[in-house]
């Protein structure tokens, strides 16, 4: 079992790592601003214009800590990992399933019911908290509609088939998305999904967070041995992590909760947010420090797993899929169990 421990964000542009004995010390125009023992963390993870040293590459290579760096807006580049762990047998083995376009779809459905359900369920929560505040008859009929996508699933449909169902499920929920933003309407909507760049507020919010979440599930998948560039829903592709977002489908609904409790709450305004001459919007670093505290505390909440029925925090959640994705691989499991929320 892995132990959940913390991921050290760095988003100060200038800023240098440097190993400093058994710790990482974050230097800020050559002054030590934060040293934080090795052992503590997880992974560290380093936004724009941050330096680190090749002493501090290898000793975060020799004790299993990820180091990843993404650019100043949240869009992944490189990672620096250390000797891969896992047997070679179960890197195989994903290897031959993945050519296999039948169990691919079994695979896909799983992770796409996961997915499907938790947005029913974000909705869902939204007519139980905000009834009053949000247009009601279109999240039921949505919610409705979701439902029926769930029901698509049980039919033991093709790989084109299950992505269907899963663009016309996205796009249903999406269309549903905007009334359960109930605070500063006027800067704060989502009248559809736009990536790159993301064109409104909560897009910029969105994508962010997916490239959290998708960064902890690929150092998940990568701890237990297996390969999180090759999927099953999402198949080969240069540069794509195709098993880190299988996997993270069942999870975006998360994402997509907590995005909504900042604006909601009031604690991501709209001058939290740089929109440029073309368009793209983007977080200032106030704004990205409040959204990384928040997802750390979110991972830090205990919650009970559905299929382990153990309690346990929300963060140790990506490990445990990744290895019960392992297990399936191997027969130990009938199938991959995706985490439904409750």
């Amino acid at each position: 079992m892995k132990k959940h421990l913390n991921t050290l964000f760095v988003t100060t542009q200038g800023a240098y790592l440097a190993k400093d004995g058994e710790t990482v010390a974050v230097r800020i125009e050559g002054e030590v601003a934060l040293r934080v023992p090795l052992h503590t963390l997880d992974s560290i993870v380093c936004f724009g214009n941050v330096g680190c040293s090749p002493f501090l590459m290898g000793f975060c290579g020799e004790r299993n800590v990820g180091l990843s760096f993404l650019s100043e807006y949240g869009r992944f580049l490189a990672r620096v990992q250390g000797p891969v762990s896992g047997n070679v047998l179960l890197r195989r083995e994903q290897y031959r399933r993945a050519d296999d376009l039948s169990f691919s779809a079994g695979v896909a459905t799983s992770c796409v019911l996961g997915k499907v359900a938790n947005c029913r369920t974000v909705l869902l929560r939204a007519l139980r908290d905000h009834s009053d505040k949000i247009d009601a008859p279109v999240v039921e009929e949505a919610v409705d509609r979701l439902g029926a996508a769930l029901r698509r699933l049980q039919g033991g449909l093709g790989l084109d088939e299950v992505r269907g169902v899963e663009g016309d499920a996205a796009r249903v929920y999406f269309s549903a998305f905007d009334h359960l933003i109930v605070r500063d309407k006027d800067n704060f909507f989502l009248h559809q999904r736009s990536r790159r760049p993301p064109l409104d507020r909560i897009n910029c919010l969105l994508s962010f967070l997916y490239t959290l979440v998708a960064h902890d599930i690929r150092s998940a998948l990568e701890t237990v041995g297996l390969d999180p560039a090759v999927g099953y829903l999402h198949r080969d592709r240069p540069g794509r992590a195709g098993l880190a977002l299988d996997l993270m489908e069942e999870f975006r609904p998360l994402a997509d909760r907590l995005a909504l409790s900042l604006v909601n709450l009031g604690q991501l305004q709209q001058g939290d947010f740089i929109i440029s001459d073309g368009g793209a919007v983007r977080m200032s670093d106030a704004a990205r420090k409040t959204l990384l505290v928040a997802y750390q505390k979110r991972k830090q909440e205990e919650m009970n797993h559905p299929f382990l029925e153990e309690k346990m925090s929300l963060g140790l959640f990506f490990h445990i899929q990744a290895l019960l994705f392992a297990r399936f691989l191997r027969g130990e499991l009938d199938g991959y169990p995706p985490v439904i929320w409750k």
